[in-house]
């Protein structure tokens, strides 16, 4: 059964929906925000992700991605999290982010701005310097950065869904740490020659 369908039967009220739901997802979630949160909250704030999953299952329309639509209800509560517990709600400046790059800087970045403002802004510079060197959104390494390293999912679910073979996954992802660490080997040289 896909995540659509999970969705339409916790709409209305299959609690089984929701458990299988939250065995697929938790866990690229949980990765994900504990980027952003104190590791003792993610679980909480987890929990509280899937009851308002569970509020806004009738509401869920399927044109998107059941797991974009889960990552922004668990985004709502993480901010929401923040704000209750006397933290900027937006740590990291999201001007001329798309999703996946916001969330790889909350990734790089989201303990850093709570220690040092200027902390923070290098490494959002530095994420987006690197993300550069990956090509467009969609891309193939790109899309393996994404999947592999942000979403957390292991070689052989990228493997599916991207289409392609296991050791093709592997070298692109070898292709994406050495382009990822290249660029920002050549934006620490550049700091360091200022």
């Amino acid at each position: 059964m896909d995540d659509d369908e999970l969705i339409a039967r916790l709409a209305g009220g299959d609690e089984n929906a929701l458990r299988e739901l939250f065995g697929r997802h938790a866990p690229w979630l949980a990765a994900r925000l504990r980027a952003a949160l104190p590791a003792r909250d993610v679980e909480d704030v987890l929990q509280e992700t899937f009851l308002a999953v569970w509020r806004s299952a009738p509401d869920y329309r399927p044109q998107g991605s059941p797991g974009g639509w889960l990552w922004v209800i668990a985004r709502r509560q993480a901010a929401g999290w923040l704000r209750r517990h006397g933290h900027d709600a937006s740590p990291v400046d999201t001007a001329g982010l798309d999703d996946t790059a916001l969330d790889g800087a909350l990734a790089a970045a989201g303990r850093a701005a709570a220690r040092d403002p200027v902390e923070a802004v290098m490494a959002r510079t530095d994420l987006a310097a690197a993300l550069a060197v990956l090509g467009p959104q969609g891309s193939p390494e790109r899309e393996v950065w994404r999947l592999l390293y942000v979403e957390d999912r292991p070689v052989a679910q990228v493997a599916r869904a991207l289409g392609v073979p296991q050791g093709t996954v592997k070298s692109r992802a070898h292709r994406v740490r050495r382009l990822m660490r290249t660029a920002l080997a050549g934006r620490a040289a550049q700091e360091e020659g200022l």
